[in-house]
């Protein structure tokens, strides 16, 4: 494989690696939006804090509203499709 092949191959996993960071960053302040809109007693703090971690996530919600798990994580699915 010569240089330019390699070089190209870089740059194209490169490109994709970022499209990916954008689209998930894109996806969760989507989702954070819906998630303020049915459980409006979150606080942005406790969204940051959760961010990256499903479990924690429905962790706080189930704290904070008392709702149980497999319903949080059900509606959760349905903001992340």
């Amino acid at each position: 494989m010569d240089k330019d092949m390699v070089d190209d191959m870089v740059d194209t996993q490169e490109s994709v690696d970022w499209n990916s960071r954008l689209a998930d960053e894109g996806r969760w302040q989507q989702a954070r939006g819906r998630i303020r809109q049915t459980w409006g007693s979150l606080t942005d703090d406790e969204l940051d804090s959760a961010r990256g971690s499903w479990d924690r996530l429905v962790g706080v919600i189930k704290e904070k509203t008392g709702e149980a798990a497999d319903a949080i994580d059900d509606k959760l699915r349905g903001y992340f499709r």
